[in-house]
């Protein structure tokens, strides 16, 4: 599916002058441990190569290569994998614990343990800008301490649609906690907040699903989901979808595999008790499900699914309410059964209900019969599919990865700018 180019404008971020597509400039994307964080930028490197720029990434090759397939440039970072050793979360922890423990035992560890790597980066690879995610704030602030211009990769709408406006003492916790992160891998004097750059933040979403911004919405871009084709890794018999019947995927993303095999197994019931309605791909990277569960024409489950390809021939999503996934059903215009566990996900979950695209079960009590019920809604009801693709209309309006390279092109022409006026000689 193509994304239409976003409409050209004559100045780029605070009125800098218009990108010239003759004057290659180098884009380092700094990403954590976390397929669904790496994959917006694939589409963006993308663009901007074909239109003639260096790209390179900071992180773990092991994930980033996955992903992005042979021959890119990847500055290796060390760091922790969520959901392996000391970044593994009880399946129990929720809300406010859960966002604690994220931020102590994952994304501080992370951060400290890849700002080295990512100094390496910037002083090999020389970026005009570095695009941090915006979890992983070790791209921020060492781009901030190196005075090197940075934009934010926000693959979550959560932090600046108000979530914790209801909590204020978890948002002055979190602003202290990165205070002293700051002290420790970036410039102390500093005062950008690493989440929110000063100059861009690209939001892989629109306003029809995420609602207007409550912070630095003077910076925020709405460019919608960045889809890019994808390196192959997952085989999938493609003969076993019947034409003549809907499809239902199921899925609980990359990193909760730990707390799904209750809700799995109710999934798979609830299909069972539909037998002959629609077919139902059930992912289970860990085979929490019984080894022995039989394939017929009704389930086919499945370790690894080729996501994308496979949207393009469902009717029906069920899933955690991770943001990646999330928007890139709703790009294809298919409407969700969404069942939150915890971080960012009953935000984006509340946010599918308001836009109408899907309906939201409680992923910790909720019995196959429920979960029947919603698909049932989902797939018989119009108007969800209706309010599907209405959000999915609006992310192609967007621009996606077209957009989103144009906004770097502008802000990387801005900082040239600047160090051009700086310093002559054009020494960094």
């Amino acid at each position: 599916m193509s994304v239409p180019s976003e409409p050209s404008e004559p100045s780029g971020p605070s009125g800098g002058p218009e990108v010239s597509p003759r004057t290659p400039r180098r884009f380092l994307f700094v990403v954590p441990p976390l397929v669904g964080h790496v994959n917006p930028t694939l589409g963006i490197a993308a663009e901007l190569t074909a239109r003639g720029h260096q790209v390179a990434w900071a992180g773990m090759p092991e994930v980033v290569e996955r992903l992005t397939g042979r021959g890119a440039t990847v500055y290796r970072c060390a760091g922790p994998v969520l959901g392996e050793g000391g970044a593994g979360r009880p399946p129990d922890v929720r809300g406010p614990a859960a966002l604690k423990f994220l931020w102590e035992r994952f994304l501080v560890p992370l951060a400290e343990a890849m700002a080295p790597g990512v100094a390496t980066a910037i002083e090999e690879f020389r970026p005009d800008v570095v695009v941090a995610d915006q979890q992983t704030v070790a791209g921020a602030l060492v781009a901030e301490r190196l005075g090197v211009r940075w934009a934010t990769s926000a693959t979550t709408s959560a932090e600046f649609t108000g979530a914790l406006d209801g909590m204020p003492k978890i948002d002055a916790w979190l602003d202290g906690l990165l205070h002293e992160v700051r002290g420790r891998i970036g410039d102390p004097g500093g005062t950008a907040d690493p989440r929110f750059a000063p100059d861009l933040v690209l939001a892989f979403t629109t306003e029809e699903l995420a609602g207007r911004p409550a912070r630095a919405g003077d910076r925020i871009h709405y460019v919608g989901p960045s889809i890019a084709e994808r390196p192959a890794t997952a085989d999938f018999p493609w003969e076993w979808l019947d034409p003549t019947r809907p499809a239902v995927l199921i899925t609980l993303g990359t990193a909760n595999a730990d707390a799904g095999a209750r809700f799995l197994t109710e999934c798979l019931a609830a299909v069972r008790a539909r037998a002959g309605r629609f077919q139902a791909v059930i992912v289970d990277p860990d085979e929490v499900l019984a080894p022995d569960t039989p394939h017929d024409n009704d389930v086919l489950v499945r370790r690894y699914v080729p996501q994308l390809p496979l949207l393009r021939r469902v009717n029906a999503v069920v899933c955690h309410a991770g943001h990646n996934t999330v928007c890139e059903t709703l790009w294809h215009g298919v409407p969700l059964v969404v069942a939150p566990i915890r971080d960012d996900q009953p935000v984006v979950a509340a946010q599918v209900v308001d836009a109408g695209a899907g309906i939201r079960v409680r992923f910790g009590r909720a019995r196959a019969s429920a979960i029947g019920e919603a698909l049932d809604a989902v797939l018989d009801e119009p108007r969800y599919r209706a309010a599907a693709e209405r959000v999915g209309a609006s992310f192609r309006a967007a621009g996606g990865a077209t957009a989103a390279a144009t906004h770097l092109e502008r802000l990387a022409t801005a900082s040239a700018a600047t160090h051009a006026t700086v310093n002559p000689e054009g020494e960094r």
